[in-house]
């Protein structure tokens, strides 16, 4: 007993000497939280470009109603760009959108996606895209959804072909409300009396005419009913629609410092009606998304996000009559 007990306390010695000294001694740091990530490559051939990336995502069913050259306005608006290369791209993958937008609508606040493509001043290739703990965080589609997992794994597969010999930046930002989505939401009665597609479509006539004198762009529009929910026979639905809006004044001065900010951009804005409902659901994700996960302090960015989106809100009040 007393050599079992002796062997005992010399193993017990050993691991600790081994904890103190070893492998063990130092703990292992974990990684920041981020929910925005960026995948670069180093590109000295020039054969990756915003077409191959395009190419890359849509031969992996992540089709792209748009990618667009930003420095072409921005040189015009502006007179110069902040880099060679900035393109701000959507994505989407219909039957994983379906999947999920079924049980929670409140994803088309991210469909489609966004990510911005750019060329640094060292020549690598870099596209920006959302995290899943960015998507779970933002649309309240739980982190361990298979369908949210799946979209996040296609991803990373369409990243990787895109730039095969690419790798994700460690990033150091602080994500300073990891549990806040900053979601902007709001309702409107629908008058019972009008038809609903004449009602969405005098909606959203007077909603583009609001925004375009304000220097509103909106290069996507999605009709989810007809595009995603129709091929799948959903039929719960009397329209579900998303805008994709984005401003030059916003996305110029935020991207000099923070490109990689395409990952919210441009800003998806949802509307939906059920069959079962008397009113219109509307939302988007508010700036504070880019704010507080991308570490933006400076004015110069701030600034213009929080007007954008006063005026959006004050667009839809003044429609809704709230």
């Amino acid at each position: 007993m007393n050599k079992i007990y002796a062997l005992i306390m010399a193993v017990l010695t050993v691991l600790s000497i081994v904890g103190c000294n070893g492998a063990y001694s130092t703990p292992i740091k974990a990684k920041k939280l981020q929910d925005v990530q960026i995948f670069t490559s180093k590109n000295e051939d020039k054969k990756i470009t915003t077409k191959t990336i395009e190419d890359a995502f849509d031969s992996l069913g992540l089709s792209v109603p748009g990618n667009n050259d930003m420095n072409k306005p921005f040189k015009t608006r502006f007179g110069k760009v902040h880099y060679k290369i900035y393109n701000l791209a959507m994505y989407v993958n219909n039957d994983i959108t379906y999947k999920i937008i079924k049980k929670y609508p409140k994803f088309g606040a991210l469909t489609p996606l966004t990510m911005s493509i750019w060329q640094d001043k060292e020549g690598n290739m870099n596209i920006s895209t959302l995290t899943i703990h960015a998507m779970s965080r933002a649309t309240g589609v739980p982190m361990d959804n298979p369908d949210l997992i799946a979209y996040n794994t296609l991803i990373k597969k369409a990243l990787q072909k895109a730039m095969p010999n690419g790798q994700f930046k460690a990033l150091n930002y602080t994500v300073k409300f990891p549990n806040k989505s900053f979601a902007i939401d709001m309702t409107a009665q629908v008058d019972k009396d009008i038809p609903a597609e004449d009602f969405i479509e005098d909606f959203e006539a007077e909603f583009e005419g609001e925004l375009e004198p304000l220097g509103f762009l909106l290069p996507n529009y999605t009709n989810i009913q007809e595009e995603i929910f129709d091929d799948h026979e959903y039929h719960a639905y009397d329209f579900f629609h998303t805008y994709s809006i984005c401003k030059f004044d916003i996305i110029y001065p935020v991207s000099k410092l923070h490109p990689e900010a395409g990952a919210w951009a441009p800003c998806s804005f949802y509307l939906y009606k059920k069959k079962d409902e008397k009113v219109m659901h509307m939302g988007f994700l508010g700036v504070d998304n880019w704010i507080t996960t991308l570490n933006i302090t400076d004015q110069k960015s701030v600034k213009p996000l929080k007007e954008a989106e006063k005026m959006i809100v004050n667009i839809l009040k003044e429609m809704t009559g709230q």
